[in-house]
């Protein structure tokens, strides 16, 4: 029998094998670990849904591979091996008519369209026939309404993003972003040269990226907060964190007056549904760390800020981050955010641009503190001053909003109450 990818979860259909953990003529038992898989910034292993000898591989690491497609082939335990069965050759695709370009594996995925199904699409003759006459596969439109059903504006969305991805992939003498060079350029010709294939990870971060740069008419707010009472807070109270499992940085109390910004200004924790002209607005804060790793760059969600105590962000923020860096984030670890904090204090940078974690709207970045001779009640003193910088989607948020809530979040960050911090 054939061991298949099994579902990964909620968005989730593809991945890349990092590892493979077994061989041809190994047992394996159902349950054990096969395969190591990277989606979406986490690597995950895949277990068996079989027990029996490996009679087959199907795949090697940097293959990408779908939900239900073959990984190995097993037979039963102490019987011969009969010939192993080769993977199922994909269905053959109707080809669309010339005025709408075929999608790629590839464009399939980053234009979010689901793969081809054998379930008959649901939608209305007159979508139908739109969708005929321009040559579109209605199994390739995912549907917004009622039980999956196909509408107009569905339609609309995917032939704007076909042609979206058909300007992105156009070559370009002038090299524009996003954009493939027109010629490969031989770098060796004039010294001495090293190559690195690119991880599937950093491929995952450089699509975002340039999602998020093409997509988002952005902003970047920039100010200045006195940490001095915080950074006071954190020595004062650090010591009893420690005694009770949880190191006390500056992080937690800045997430804990981010959650409160954000409860007075929450079209910062919204998103834009561009296919429906919506703003959603959740009432859930739940704030996405960046986290520095040899790998990349990558993004756990701490879930409902607002509602846990200081101790309670320290302890799971220290456990996330250790985790992120040694690759055992799972998936939905990953997904939910509403908000992202980029906090780049400790490796020394001051100002700087961070770039909106689409689907998100807002991104807030923290640079180095240092101390620098302020005016307070008429005197001159030394203050610990950070650099803030906050990044917005101004399709949805105007400067006026982005003013407001920079003075909300420097007030909370230099007024933050002690008793927050208290165990």
């Amino acid at each position: 029998m054939d061991v298949k990818l099994p579902k990964l979860g909620e968005g989730a259909d593809s991945g890349i094998v990092v590892n493979i953990f077994v061989k041809e003529g190994d047992t394996v038992a159902s349950g054990q670990a096969i395969i190591e898989l990277e989606n979406e910034k986490a690597v995950a292993s895949i277990p068996s849904t079989a027990a029996g000898v490996v009679s087959k591989i199907y795949v090697k690491p940097g293959d990408r591979v779908s939900v239900g497609q073959p990984l190995l082939a097993l037979t039963e335990s102490g019987r011969p091996s009969a010939a192993p069965a080769a993977p199922p050759a994909p269905s053959p695709v109707p080809a669309p008519a010339k005025a709408a370009p075929p999608l790629e594996p590839a464009d399939e995925e980053e234009a979010g369209e689901e793969a081809l199904s054998d379930v008959a699409p649901v939608a209305a003759p007159s979508v139908r026939r739109i969708a005929r006459d321009l040559g579109i596969d209605l199994r390739h439109v995912r549907g917004s309404g009622s039980g999956g059903r196909i509408v107009l504006a569905d339609l609309r969305g995917y032939v704007q993003r076909l042609i979206a991805l058909t300007t992105q992939r156009k070559p370009s003498a002038a090299g524009a972003p996003g954009r493939a060079p027109s010629e490969r350029i031989d770098f060796s010709q004039w010294g001495p040269i090293s190559k690195k294939p690119l991880t599937p990870l950093r491929q995952v971060i450089m699509r975002r990226m340039a999602e998020s740069w093409a997509a988002v008419p952005r902003v970047t707010q920039f100010d200045e907060a006195d940490f001095t009472r915080l950074n006071a807070l954190r020595k004062k109270h650090g010591a009893k964190y420690e005694k009770k499992g949880a190191r006390l940085t500056v992080t937690p109390l800045v997430l804990k007056a981010v959650a409160e910004t954000l409860k007075k200004h929450p079209i910062f924790n919204a998103s834009l549904d561009e296919t429906a002209n919506e703003i959603i607005v959740k009432e859930y804060v739940h704030i996405g760390i960046a986290v520095d790793t040899e790998q990349g760059l990558i993004v756990p969600v701490l879930r409902d800020v607002d509602k846990k105590s200081i101790f309670e962000l320290a302890r799971e923020l220290e456990q996330l981050a250790i985790r992120a860096r040694e690759r055992k984030i799972s998936a939905d670890e990953l997904k939910g955010g509403t908000f992202t904090i980029s906090n780049q204090g400790a490796i020394g940078s001051g100002h700087f641009t961070p770039i909106v974690n689409l689907p998100e709207v807002a991104i807030l970045g923290l640079g180095r503190g240092a101390m620098k001779p302020v005016v307070r009640d008429g005197k001159i003193v030394a203050r610990l001053m950070t650099p803030l910088a906050l990044s917005y989607d101004h399709r949805v948020i105007d400067g006026g909003r982005a003013a407001r809530f920079m003075v909300d979040l420097v007030a909370a960050l230099e007024d933050f109450k002690e008793t927050a911090v208290k165990l």
